[in-house]
């Protein structure tokens, strides 16, 4: 049985297709690119599975930021929590566990247990917690968000709350001169500091990091303060597509 899931995310568009539980390929673009280029409309949009050279499939699931905006043919929606849920399930095994999704614009906080949800934050209204920031800043520093992403060890305090006063702000402290560094360690500090707010009642359980900034050094290093094990997953970004074959398949 061949099952595609698709991850409508704000900037990438992610793709999984699985056979008989199997994940058979995998794919990211851009969200832009998706709709202009592999799509149509007629009254719902289409999905053109021979342009993604996927072909026939036997059931389409979506999930993500474009959800419930986006209305794909011949695909079930599922909401983001499920998703990703399910695919923590499929990559760990788990049924016991604090799941932390890191999106572009959003953040998810879920506690999972026997296989079920039983409590959950969530972070929609502001950028400054949310995967766009560290790009943001990255940019500012003029330096890949894969290079920021190693440093942790003496932070500067960066103090601004909002996004974008935050740029103004590691702007006077690369004026000031403190090293490159530390403005990283800060960057990624600042980010720590403000899921915390969402991560209070779920400290010291199995935690389980999706999404890109899954891949954060950093932000690893600063959970493990919290939690009693950080559980690795071989494909953060893709875990929300791959929770939708997997949901399809059981």
């Amino acid at each position: 049985m061949k099952i595609l899931g698709i991850d409508l995310g704000s900037r990438e568009v992610k793709i999984v297709l699985m056979e008989d539980h199997k994940i058979v390929k995998k794919t990211k673009i851009s969200t832009m690119s998706f709709y202009r280029d592999y799509c149509s409309f007629d009254k719902k949009i289409i999905v053109d599975l021979d342009k993604l050279n996927i072909g026939r499939v036997d059931q389409g699931i979506s999930t993500g930021y474009g959800r419930n905006n986006t209305d794909l043919n011949k695909f079930k929606p599922i909401n983001e929590l499920k998703a990703h849920v399910y695919g923590a399930f499929y990559q760990t095994g788990l049924k016991d566990f604090i799941l932390l999704d890191v999106g572009g614009q959003d953040v998810k906080v879920v506690k999972v247990e026997k296989g079920i949800i039983t409590d959950l934050e969530l972070n929609e209204k502001c950028a400054a917690s949310c995967g766009r920031y560290l790009e943001n800043m990255a940019n500012v520093l003029e330096i890949s968000i894969d290079e920021m992403s190693k440093h942790y060890k003496e932070p500067v305090s960066l103090n601004s709350t909002c996004a974008v006063f935050s740029e103004s702000e590691l702007i006077g402290k690369i004026a000031e001169g403190i090293d490159l560094k530390r403005l990283c360690a800060g960057v990624n500090y600042s980010l720590y500091k403000r899921l915390h707010p969402l991560l209070n009642k779920f400290r010291g359980r199995k935690l389980v990091l999706t999404g890109g900034v899954a891949n954060n050094i950093a932000l690893n290093e600063y959970l493990k303060q919290d939690y009693d094990e950080i559980i690795p997953i071989d494909e953060p970004q893709f875990n929300g597509a791959i929770g939708c074959c997997y949901y399809g398949s059981i």
